[in-house]
């Protein structure tokens, strides 16, 4: 009985190995992420990807590719949008704007109250790449123009879909759109009060409202955001003290304080030819794929804090000795393999790599798996060429905030961008206004 117990423990223990290994194999770049297109007609007022052959998405201010979707109402700005097709074919891709209220879901407000002209558009400029092993159709359009325009200031959902498909999006996104009514001054410091106040920033903030009348605080909604992040936002904050136009909004019960985290990890991939500092090898399969092996990245739970320089998450398509006209056809896709090591693998939640690259979501995708073999957290990434920040976070089960402590760490000191956004929904009217938009950094006064 002994030796059959041991036959099936050894026969268990290659099967996992088998399995953990075989992950690191070539795969088809639109079926690596196939439990995150399940039940795709359901709409997500969210940064969501519907669709595999979807990769790259980009939507910014136009005037910087670095930028949020953020855009003054008032000053004649666009928005640029990308995103890469792998089936590399022409397809017929449509854009509409949905309005929604502070809390990212639809508002009352009929399309015409908030578009004119049209409800739709046409992507029309679409090129295809050249010179890559991974085919694929770029588009890019800007947005308003004069066959759509905005009307209204406030939330909204950019969704894309292909012609006569308008219920299966194959991509949604986030955007803002404000007008200046208010002003704000904050003063970011180490939390005070608390017992992790090593670990922690205070965001103490003002609202001036001279010459804007806010009768009813209680139609106020304020939000907070940490570098694009969803997950650990702050809502609902209600002025602590008023004064004539000035509501201070100055916490000491750790209301209004976020986990310091650390400094972003870079993985930069522009040049084929040259292994980076944080590369282990680059190589190309049997398919001509090619595949990036980052350097087992260190684990700083108890490290010192050390500033390096970072863009707080975002990422750049990139590619060295090409035309800057030519990078957004001529970048390769890669096969990006990221790890850290650890002893034993987390039963009461997950780590997952999160950045702009994936929307700082977490899925299947970018969930971080445990290889028994080499003691390690692993994830491997489709992405196209270029730079990208990241982090790795746990996700405790039944959590939405991911924690940075236990592999990043948690310093008062790090370099954070922080973003605050006001909505007031004024008497009389059924939808927030969105007031101010103002970006904040933790260590630039």
């Amino acid at each position: 009985m002994k030796y059959l117990i041991r036959y099936f423990s050894l026969s268990f223990f290659l099967l996992a190995g088998f399995l953990t290994f075989s992950q690191n194999g070539t795969k088809n770049p639109k079926s690596d992420s196939t439990e995150e297109y399940v039940n795709t007609n359901q709409l997500r007022y969210e940064d969501w990807i519907y669709a595999p052959n979807i990769k790259s998405v980009l939507l910014y201010e136009s005037s910087f590719i670095l930028s949020s979707p953020v855009i003054d109402f008032d000053g004649g700005q666009q928005l640029s949008l990308s995103f890469d097709d792998l089936d590399a074919d022409s397809k017929t891709y449509y854009y509409t704007l949905v309005h929604c209220d502070a809390a990212w879901k639809p508002s009352d407000l009929m399309q015409q109250e908030y578009l004119s002209n049209y409800f739709e558009e046409q992507i029309l400029t679409y090129t295809f790449s050249g010179g890559t092993t991974q085919k694929y159709t770029h588009y890019t359009w800007a947005f308003p123009n004069n066959n759509m325009r905005i009307s209204k200031t406030g939330n909204y959902l950019l969704k894309v879909y292909v012609s006569g498909a308008k219920d299966k999006p194959v991509l949604t996104r986030r955007l803002m759109v404000y007008s200046s009514k208010v002003a704000i001054k904050a003063n970011i410091h180490q939390a005070a009060g608390s017992d992790d106040y090593m670990n922690k920033q205070e965001v103490d903030f003002s609202i001036f409202n001279p010459g804007y009348n806010i009768p009813q605080f209680a139609d106020l909604k304020v939000i907070i955001q940490q570098n694009n992040r969803w997950d650990n936002a702050i809502y609902n904050l209600q002025p602590l003290y008023l004064k004539p136009s000035e509501l201070s909004y100055d916490y000491d019960d750790g209301s209004n304080t976020f986990n310091g985290g650390n400094e972003y990890r870079p993985a930069v991939f522009k040049n084929f030819k040259f292994v980076t500092a944080n590369t282990d090898r680059m190589y190309r399969d049997s398919l001509h794929s090619w595949h990036v092996t980052l350097l087992p990245d260190e684990v700083k739970t108890f490290k010192r804090y050390y500033q390096t320089q970072d863009i707080n998450g975002r990422f750049l398509i990139t590619v060295e000795e090409r035309d800057s006209s030519l990078i957004d056809i001529s970048a390769e896709y890669a096969y990006v393999k990221f790890n850290f090591p650890f002893e034993f693998p987390q039963v009461d939640g997950d780590f997952y790599v999160i950045g702009n690259m994936v929307d700082n979501h977490f899925t299947a995708v970018n969930k971080m798996t445990f290889n028994y073999f080499k003691k390690t957290y692993e994830c491997e990434l489709y992405l196209k060429q270029g730079y990208y920040d990241y982090m790795y976070v746990f996700l405790p089960d039944g959590k939405q905030a991911a924690e940075t402590n236990q592999i990043e760490g948690d310093h008062w000191e790090t370099e954070n961008d922080y973003t605050i956004y006001v909505y007031h929904k004024q008497q009389g009217t059924y939808y927030d206004q969105l007031i101010c938009v103002q970006k904040f950094n933790s260590t630039r006064k």
